[in-house]
């Protein structure tokens, strides 16, 4: 069994990096079903581009089912703000129905408010069906035969009608719902593949009395295009209206197997974008490999090589460069223990999003799966805390530090406190909107209970296991009494190369992160994990080379304080990826809101900050590693 696991994990990566597209291993299991089988249809979430807040389905005064019941969600989910709850429609498998009533209600001022409010936001209505998030078609113009999928259907639409001059806000009322299905060979058993809606507004009308779901409608024919071609009356949204719901269904025989049957969802039209970015990151990495090589292999090589044939004292005091601050490259930086932190928590992101994106890669964490994406994060997140306390402890016991419980205290704390001090009041502001993206205080305290009850107490065993190994040694002495640094070129300025460090590594990143913003922020799917993979190795490569080389430029003009220069040369790519998420937030979105504005830049803080830590991790150790390494290659007297 061990054997087939292996040959498993061998195959899907030589499939990862031979294609473009990524395979995806389903999060349920199939389900067959007979003619006549009641389908479940499930509502979730009312979602805005506009706003960014999401709305349960029953806000809003739609039909109900005579008990409303909960679906069971994970971590993830609820914190996507997912709300999946029953609702009152009914399919039977392969039976079409057509002009189904669903129920009739009669807007007052508050309801009629409601539903004006939501279609001036553009607020689309969310179903699922066997797992199926519902789509809208939209015919591609450029193309034919060319689909793009629109999650849900919008609540209404604004426009003017009869030709008053007045805007006026119409709900979609009638549903015509398609659902496509694989037929099996063998049986007379189907599988769902496919949930498709097209949306109408329609002002029904009904002759004699109203028998609720039994009453013969006179506007509605059994084909529902008709609704559109003839002009019928659209539906107004107006106090003391009343409003009948109807939908169709729709049964189509589908070749799309099920097990491709996400394949519509998650195609990507932009492939040449993707692989555009992966050039042009390839060539930065190029270039900068270039640049360590001829370091490594001439500079250094020569440096080494001169260093150690020098005979005398005299020849060794006349030699200038970065053998010169050998007694003081080792000194202990100031702030010491916050840099411990830092570096500590830096190795919990890069675990965290290491295995992420592996099993992201591999179709571990497929969007069938809702919210196991952002579950299997934090959970991951939570059990790396082991490696943060470590990496922090090792450090703090190298820089010569005794107490190693107030380090482990300040990395188990000092980050997650940031930033969950930035997320309670975020939170606190989508409370206040009544939006369920709000996190219930259940979901609150099994957060809490994540961060004190199992990341603490894994810091504190990293920290015990770290700090109980042999201190790292020094591969040179360093000097009782600290060397006095030359005046720096104005290029050498600390803020100057620290800001020119962090342009390269977003480089790399910003193309791919347009994509990674809009699944985020305009609702729609991300499952290039390929290559997001393929990204993010090259950023680990790009932030360690461009910090190897700006170190040795440094070292080279006998300026030895390097430990947080090389952590923020990297990290201040973060202050470059803030800057991009504003550029998007004005460019691309329509949030007019305050309160949306907030949260986007609150989330995007939060997101920058986390950035900051990883990319400034890479570039600590990256130059850890190549100033141990140059200094234990020469001899010093």
């Amino acid at each position: 069994m061990a054997r087939v696991s292996l040959a498993l994990w061998i195959c899907a990566c030589a499939l990862l990096l031979v294609h473009s597209h990524c395979f995806y291993l389903p999060g349920v299991a199939p389900e067959d079903f007979f003619i006549g089988d009641e389908l479940k249809v499930k509502v979730n979430k009312l979602t805005s581009t506009k706003t960014q807040l999401p709305y349960s389905f029953y806000s809003l005064p739609y039909c109900r089912p005579k008990n409303i019941v909960d679906s069971a969600e994970n971590l993830g989910e609820v914190l996507r703000g997912d709300r999946i709850e029953n609702s009152p429609y009914v399919f039977k498998m392969r039976e079409p129905q057509m002009c189904k009533i669903l129920c009739r209600i009669t807007l007052d001022a508050k309801t009629a408010k409601e539903f004006k409010e939501k279609i001036d936001d553009e607020y689309r209505v969310n179903m699922i069906l066997d797992n199926l998030p519902l789509v809208f078609p939209i015919q591609r113009p450029d193309q034919e035969n060319s689909v793009v999928y629109q999650h849900g259907f919008h609540v209404g639409l604004r426009g003017q009608y009869a030709g008053s001059k007045e805007q006026k806000h119409f709900i979609h009322n009638h549903l015509a719902f398609t659902v496509k299905y694989h037929k099996d060979a063998q049986t007379d058993s189907a599988r769902i593949v496919g949930f498709e809606v097209k949306p109408f507004s329609v002002k029904h009308e009904f002759g004699g009395e109203w028998k609720d779901t039994d009453t013969r409608l006179t506007t509605c024919d059994p084909h529902a295009k008709r609704l559109v071609t003839n002009s019928e009356t659209p539906q107004e949204v107006e106090d003391k209206k009343d409003i009948i719901f109807t939908y169709d269904v729709e049964f189509q025989e589908s070749d799309v197997k099920w097990a491709s049957r996400w394949d519509t969802y998650l195609l990507m039209a932009d492939d040449q974008i993707h692989w555009f970015s992966i050039v042009n990151s390839l060539m930065i990495v190029l270039f900068l490999s270039g640049m360590v090589a001829m370091i490594m292999l001439r500079t250094l090589y020569r440096d080494i090589s001169k260093y150690n044939q020098l005979e005398t004292q005299e020849e060794a005091q006349e030699e200038t460069g970065w053998k010169l601050v050998h007694g003081d490259v080792f000194r202990p930086p100031a702030n010491s223990d916050l840099l411990c932190v830092y570096v500590g928590t830096g190795v919990q992101f890069f675990g965290m999003i290491l295995v992420t994106m592996i099993f992201a890669a591999l179709g571990f964490l497929s969007p069938s799966n809702r919210g196991g994406l952002m579950t299997a994060m934090l959970l991951l997140w939570v059990f790396m805390g082991l490696f943060a306390g470590y990496s922090s402890a090792r450090l703090y016991k190298m820089f010569k530090g005794t107490e190693w419980k107030k380090i482990t205290l300040k990395t188990a704390f000092m980050f997650p406190a940031i930033v969950f001090a930035i997320f309670f009041v975020l939170n606190a502001l989508i409370w206040g909107e009544k939006s369920s993206g709000a996190v219930p205080f259940g979901t609150m305290f099994a957060l809490v209970f994540l961060w004190f009850g199992i990341s603490v107490p894994l810091v504190f065993v990293g920290s015990y296991i770290g700090f109980k190994k042999p201190a790292i040694e020094d591969p040179v002495k360093t000097n009782k009494i600290p060397r006095q640094i030359p005046e720096q070129a104005w290029y050498m300025n600390p803020a100057f190369s620290i800001l020119i460090g962090g342009i390269l590594p977003f480089g790399a990143v910003f193309i791919e992160l347009f994509f990674i913003l809009t699944s985020i922020w305009l609702h729609q799917f991300y499952y290039i994990f390929g290559f997001l993979f393929i990204v993010f190795i090259i950023l680990i490569v790009t932030c360690a080379e461009i910090t190897i080389v700006l170190c040795y430029f440094q070292l080279c003009s006998e300026d030895y304080l390097w430990w947080w220069r090389s952590y923020l040369t990297s990290g201040s790519s973060a202050l470059y990826l803030f800057l991009y998420a504003a550029f998007y937030f004005f460019t691309k979105l329509e949030i007019t809101k305050p309160v949306s504005g907030v949260l986007y830049f609150g989330y995007m803080l939060i997101v920058s900050y986390a950035f900051f830590v990883l990319t400034g991790t890479i570039g600590f150790y990256a130059c850890f590693w190549f100033t141990r390494l140059i200094y234990s290659s020469v001899k010093i007297d």
